[in-house]
């Protein structure tokens, strides 16, 4: 009696976990779910490479503009400047 009540319980324990583990199917699943989150993931990350590399060329011209448009106020503000004076040289005769 005692051998077959250890043999019961051995047996609901063998079953139990046979059912609980994951079947060779269930794993394929999963590892199929694993490697398209791995493939968008490295997607996004690629993208998000293109999208930086696109920011630092754009910020590059931004650089190149603000520069040129300091180098034409200044030169504005030199005409300016020469103007004034010629004005002021016209008046004082």
């Amino acid at each position: 009696m005692k051998r077959t009540l250890i043999k019961a319980v051995l047996l609901v324990s063998v079953f139990g976990l046979v059912s609980s583990c994951a079947t060779t199917e269930q794993i394929a699943q999963i590892q199929a779910t694993a490697d398209k989150a791995m493939a968008a993931a490295n997607n996004a990350a690629q993208r998000a490479d293109n999208a930086m590399s696109t920011a630092n060329e754009a910020l590059d011209a931004a650089r190149t503009a603000q520069s040129a448009a300091e180098s034409a106020m200044k030169c504005c503000n030199e005409n300016s400047s020469k103007l004034d004076r010629m004005f002021e040289k016209a008046m004082a005769k």
